[in-house]
């Protein structure tokens, strides 16, 4: 099942004196929670903050309606936001990390289950699946065209050709 509001970021620290906050952004960029007016502080979306932020370097720098003080905005340090799916849409064949996540794998040949997608990284050129098996043994494998053939979210797997060496020890 999908998660409503997901996991975007962390309040990290304040700057400045008039009650901004920085946050470490954990999307693809500050630049794409910067697109976000509203966020919230609970998975649930039960508080919700209206923010105006802008990016700085690697971070996002936000302004919180009612926070006007450097006291106010430290309370909030360490806090996780979160962004409401139905605020973004999303280009076609883009998914949220969240959702990839517990993917069951599968060789799109021959039906053979690889194990599930446990993790994502980014490496800029493409993003990297961590497979992790039933044993607990982790392969990795890079999302491009000729190794990820279909991702269905909503059946809850991928189908992948695997590269040879990915998971054996061929030549």
């Amino acid at each position: 099942m999908k998660k409503q509001y997901l996991e975007s970021g962390k309040i990290v620290g304040t700057h400045g004196i008039k009650g901004e906050v920085r946050i470490d952004p954990w999307c693809d960029s500050p630049e794409f929670l910067c697109a976000f007016k509203k966020l919230y502080l609970d998975s649930r979306g039960e508080r919700s903050i209206e923010v105006k932020s802008r990016p700085h370097k690697n971070i996002t720098l936000a302004k919180i309606k009612g926070v006007d003080t450097i006291e106010q905005a430290e309370l909030l340090r360490g806090k996780i936001v979160y962004i409401d799916r139905d605020d973004i849409t999303l280009g076609e064949g883009v998914h949220f990390v969240q959702d990839l996540l517990g993917l069951e794998v599968k060789d799109d040949e021959n039906g053979t289950v690889y194990g599930k997608i446990t993790d994502v990284f980014q490496t800029g050129a493409n993003d990297v699946y961590e497979i992790t098996d039933d044993s607990g043994k982790k392969y990795l494998a890079p999302v491009i065209d000729e190794v990820v053939t279909e991702i269905n979210v909503d059946e809850g797997t991928v189908l992948i050709h695997p590269m040879k060496g990915i998971f054996d020890d061929e030549d």
